[in-house]
């Protein structure tokens, strides 16, 4: 059997929640609002790699050291 990686989590306001979803390399959350998709995709092949989609035709991905360099506003995204 593989070895697992990562594992993932799920809550909502409705008291519904989903834990230990196992994964070994990479692993992605949907939400659909309306007719639009936003994905959270989370890979740990060597690095860990972040990828987010909202909709078909914007999307960010890079490493998890460079989303959070983003986050506290070090740099800016492409």
């Amino acid at each position: 059997m593989s070895e697992i990686r990562m594992t993932g989590e799920l809550r909502t306001d409705y008291d519904c929640e989903a834990t230990g979803l196992p994964a070994e390399r990479w692993a992605e959350a949907v939400f659909k609002v309306g007719g639009e998709e936003i994905v959270l995709e989370i890979s740990v092949e060597k690095d860990v790699i972040v990828a987010i989609m909202a909709g078909e035709d914007t999307a960010w991905k890079g490493t998890l050291a460079g989303l959070k360099q983003i986050l506290r506003g070090e740099i800016k995204a492409k």
